[in-house]
Parts: C-alpha cells; sequence; structure tokens
C-alpha cells in the first residue's frame, strides 16, 4: 500500500473553542499514540485527509513534527453526524517491519446460482500483515454458487504475508434458498402477531386490578 504524505502543524491550544477555530481554518485536530513516546497533538489538513481516508487502513507519512516523518494508521475516526466533516482523529505510530492487526474489507464479487440469496455475515475480517504492506481487503467470487454453500474465514485467500486474526471457522457468507428465506419471514411475523396479542389480551386484566 503506497504511503500518502501529509503536513502537519503543532497544537498548542486544546478545547472546545480552539477546536472550532481549527475546523474552521480548513484544519482537523489530531493526536498519535503508540511506541510509549508521549501523545503528540497536531492538526492536519482536512481535505487531503478526507482523500487519505477513503483508502481502507491507509498509510499516513505525517511530515512537520520534529525529526523524521512518523509513520501512521488511522485509528479512530470522529465525523460530524449531520454533514459527515472529519472533526477529530486518532493516529498510532508505526514502524516499517511491524507487524500491526487492521480490519480490511470483505468484497464479494460475482452472482449465485439461479434461486439462490447471498447472506453476508462478516463484511470486515482482521488480519495481522506488515504496517508498510497492509492489504486494501479480499475479494470472494460467489459467481455460480450453489444453495447451501457456505465461505467461513479460513477458506479466504489472503494475500502472502498476512495472517488471518479472526475465528477461521467464522461464517463470512452463504447461499440461502429463497423458500428458507421466506419461512424465516413468516415465523417472525408470526412471532410478532404473537406477542402484539398477548398485550392486547393483558390490558384488560390489568384494568380489571386497577378497578
Amino acid at each position: 500500500m503506497p504511503e500518502v504524505r501529509i503536513e502537519a502543524e503543532p497544537r498548542t491550544e486544546f478545547g472546545k473553542g480552539p477546536a472550532r477555530r481549527t475546523r474552521r481554518a480548513g484544519r482537523v485536530p489530531a493526536v498519535m499514540y503508540g511506541h510509549g513516546a508521549e501523545n503528540r497533538h497536531f492538526t492536519l489538513p482536512g481535505h487531503e485527509l478526507m482523500i487519505a481516508l477513503k483508502t481502507p487502513n491507509v498509510l499516513i507519512s505525517i511530515a512537520g513534527l520534529e525529526g523524521r516523518p512518523v509513520l501512521a494508521l488511522p485509528k479512530a475516526v470522529q465525523r460530524d453526524a449531520i454533514h459527515g466533516f472529519i472533526e477529530h482523529v486518532d493516529l498510532i505510530e508505526v514502524r516499517r517491519g511491524e507487524k500491526v492487526t487492521v480490519e480490511i474489507p470483505v468484497r464479494v464479487t460475482g452472482e449465485v446460482f439461479s434461486g439462490g440469496l447471498l447472506d453476508q455475515q462478516l463484511v470486515q475480517i482482521a488480519v495481522e500483515a506488515e504496517a508498510t504492506h497492509l492489504p486494501d481487503g479480499v475479494d470472494v467470487d460467489v459467481e455460480g454458487m450453489e444453495i447451501g454453500t457456505a465461505v467461513h474465514a479460513k477458506d479466504i485467500a489472503l494475500p502472502a504475508g498476512t495472517t488471518l486474526v479472526t475465528d477461521p471457522d467464522a461464517l463470512v457468507l452463504h447461499v440461502l434458498g429463497a423458500q428458507a428465506v421466506d419461512l424465516g419471514e413468516a415465523e417472525g411475523e408470526a412471532a410478532a402477531e404473537g406477542e402484539a396479542a398477548e398485550g392486547e389480551t393483558a390490558e384488560p386484566a390489568a384494568e380489571a386490578e386497577a378497578e
């Protein structure tokens, strides 16, 4: 995975007021942890950071701090609930050759056999890989998969140098028959109707006790 270089600026003011001013200036407050060093606080350009974070587990080269640029991975991203812009980002420092555990997306390609319905249980799996060679995801081809076929975490082909961390027996996806899905929905509706009926019969009893 290529590195994305972003210039940081030291952050010396803290609190809601300075944070709002930072965001109005088009920058994002950030903090970096890792390797026993003191937490480092700085700001990053909002637009560049937003573009970088579109890549899962993007490796960011943080420049502008004391010494050499530092490699970091995004750990937590806080976004505005309404507008979606980045309000704050937590980063974790990594080093070349270091193994890290990350979640990577499971991408599904193809169409299952006619009459089957794909049920994907996991959209991400956890893997361990070298910090500068993290996979951006894994692909699972379901083309022509028949009803009853299941794919577990251990069945997914991982890139060289990548180790599975998720439970190997965890179900990632399987193919259901339309009849089984319809039966499950019918059972759910019947259970909901039964609960509603119990609630209706319980009300007169409560009223009688109150009287």
